[in-house]
C-alpha cells in the first residue's frame, strides 16, 4: 500500500509516468491499479461484534463461528480483517519453569472411559475467596460439573459426581490429585461401592491431569477473568452459562472444531 501511495505521488506531483514510477519503486503496473473487489464491511461488522462476545477467541475460532452461520470465508481473508482492527488477544506472559519429564496418560477410546477432577479459585466483589470444583470427561471434553462454594467438602464432591453418574453414567476412572477433598473417606466410599477406579496423579505434577489443567486454563482465560462476581449466586449463573455454551457451541480445536457436545453425538452415532 505505501509503495502504490508513493507511485501515485510521482504520477501527480513530479509528472512521472505509471510505468517509470513502478519501475522505480519495484513492482508491477498490475498490483498498482489492482482495487479491492470484495466488500469487508458486513464481515468487519459481525467479527467485531464475536470478538466483543468472546474477547479471548482467536480468528481460528472466531472463522469457524463464521462459517456456521453460513458466511463463505477464507481464512486468509478473516485473518487480514481481524489484523486491521487489532483483536488479536494479548498473550500471558509466563515465567520460566525447570524443564521436568513428562508421563502423558493414555488417551481415552470412549466418553466415561475417564473422568478428570480438580478446582480452581476465584474472589467475589467483597474479596471472599471461592472454589470451583471442575470434572471434564477426557475423552469428550465435556464439562460434567463446574460447581462454585465458598468451601467445597470431599461429602459435596461425592454427591456432585453422583447426580453427574445418575445422568450420563459412571466412568471407568477418576483422576484427581491428593487433594484432602479427593482423599477424603466420603469420596473414597462413594467410589468404592460405584466400583469406579481411582487414579491419583504424582504431587507436582499437574501435567499427567492434562485434560482438566487444558480446561481449567480455557475456564480462567475466558469465564473467570472476563467477569467481576459481586455474589456467589451470581457467580454460579455465569458459569452455568459458560458451561453451556463451551459444551454446545464453542469450537475445540482438538475434536476438529466441533463442540463437546456435536463431537459426543457422533462419536456415539
Amino acid at each position: 500500500m505505501q509503495r502504490r501511495e508513493a507511485a501515485r505521488y510521482l504520477q501527480q506531483q513530479h509528472g512521472v509516468s505509471e510505468r517509470r514510477a513502478c519501475r522505480v519503486l519495484g513492482f508491477g503496473r498490475s498490483s498498482h491499479r489492482y482495487k479491492v473487489r470484495k466488500n469487508d464491511q458486513h464481515l468487519v461488522e459481525r467479527l467485531q461484534k464475536l470478538a466483543e462476545e468472546r474477547p479471548r477467541f482467536g480468528y481460528r475460532r472466531l472463522e469457524v463461528l463464521l462459517r456456521r452461520e453460513g458466511q463463505i470465508v477464507n481464512h486468509k481473508r478473516v485473518y487480514r480483517v481481524y489484523k486491521a482492527l487489532d483483536l488479536t488477544v494479548r498473550k500471558k506472559t509466563r515465567r520460566k519453569r525447570v524443564v521436568q519429564r513428562r508421563t502423558p496418560l493414555k488417551a481415552p477410546s470412549a466418553a466415561n472411559q475417564r473422568w478428570s477432577t480438580d478446582f480452581v479459585s476465584d474472589q467475589l466483589a467483597s474479596g471472599q475467596r471461592f472454589r470451583v470444583l471442575n470434572v471434564v470427561d477426557d475423552f469428550t471434553r465435556e464439562c460434567i460439573v463446574c460447581f462454585a462454594d465458598t468451601s467445597i467438602t470431599g461429602d459435596t464432591v461425592a454427591r456432585l459426581l453422583g447426580e453427574a453418574v445418575r445422568e450420563r453414567g459412571k466412568p471407568k476412572v477418576l483422576i484427581s490429585d491428593n487433594g484432602p477433598e479427593f482423599t477424603s473417606r466420603a469420596l473414597d466410599a462413594w467410589v468404592h461401592q460405584q466400583g469406579i477406579e481411582r487414579h491419583f496423579i504424582d504431587p507436582g505434577k499437574p501435567v499427567q491431569n492434562a485434560y482438566i489443567e487444558s480446561f481449567n486454563g480455557r475456564l480462567r482465560d475466558e469465564c473467570l477473568n472476563q467477569n467481576w462476581f459481586v455474589s456467589l449466586p451470581q457467580a454460579r449463573l455465569i458459569l452455568s452459562v459458560w458451561r453451556r455454551d463451551y459444551n454446545g457451541v464453542r469450537p475445540h480445536s482438538s475434536l476438529d472444531n466441533l463442540a463437546p457436545q456435536e463431537f459426543a453425538r457422533r462419536s456415539t452415532g
